[in-house]
């Protein structure tokens, strides 16, 4: 198999996570790692566009699985625009009707979050043609973000900075050396179709944009559809590199009910 150049794709050394300077900095968990999200499937009709009635099958958060305040807990959060601004989660989409798609990447030097982030880059038209406000959030000081935002480059007026993970912890996303390095789920990474991403997502990258607190690169992401302050979707990644497929997302958007 073809290997990524060294300079581009570098990885936090094992060796480097028992160092006694890198334990004292992890964080301990407030959500069990052991404990997924319970998703319900649930069937529904969307158009498509050739006006074809399809049924497909959507995956909603179950109300096990998230509490019904949790936007409002989640609203309270104060994040960083990449510009270095603080901003409160509830102004970052409209609370009351406002259709909004929250990607949480791992951190700003993780790889495959520059593969994520190129995706998601690439389906912003699509998402805006629908009304669909995209937002994307990394762990990492606002400087890290900008770096991903310039060399990508991605749009900085969507990109939004988180460096002590508030927002991952109420979300309850998994943290952890076994997720980070060790899950099955982050196999799919190593797919034709999805290592050609990868190889041109990091272009440009650079390993800088790692988060100062090294313990972060511990950090999984996931994937949320808010309608207001209603959760319609809800997805963590089990492990590196296991991102939501975006057009199950944008399915999601399409079938929610005008308001």
């Amino acid at each position: 198999m073809a290997t990524l150049p060294s300079q581009n794709l570098q990885s936090v050394r094992l060796s480097s996570l028992n160092s006694p300077k890198f334990s004292s900095q992890i964080h301990p968990l407030k959500i069990p790692i052991s404990s997924p999200i319970r998703i319900k499937p649930i069937t529904k009709l969307c158009t498509d566009n050739n006006g074809i009635s399809n049924s497909r099958l959507v995956g909603r958060a179950s109300a096990s699985g998230f509490s019904a305040d949790v936007a409002d807990v989640l609203g309270d959060v104060s994040i960083f625009t990449a510009a270095g601004e603080p901003v409160l989660f509830k102004d970052l989409w409209d609370q009351n009707q406002g259709i909004a798609v929250v990607a949480l990447l791992r951190h700003f030097g993780c790889p495959c979050c520059w593969e994520l982030a190129m995706e998601l880059k690439q389906a912003k038209a699509r998402f805006d043609s629908a009304g669909v406000k995209l937002i994307a959030i990394g762990v990492g000081a606002p400087n890290k973000a900008r770096m991903l935002a310039e060399r990508l480059p991605f749009p900085m007026d969507c990109l939004y900075a988180d460096p002590d993970r508030k927002a991952y912890d109420v979300l309850g996303l998994y943290f952890g050396i076994g997720r980070t390095f060790f899950n099955p789920a982050s196999t799919k990474v190593f797919s034709s179709t999805r290592f050609e991403a990868l190889k041109k997502a990091v272009k440009n990258y650079t390993i800088e944009a790692t988060p100062d607190e090294r313990s972060s690169v511990l950090q999984q992401g996931g994937m949320f559809v808010f309608k207001g302050k209603e959760l319609l979707y809800a997805r963590k990644d089990e492990g590196t590199g296991d991102h939501a497929p975006l057009d199950d997302v944008f399915d999601i958007c399409c079938k929610v009910p005008a308001a």
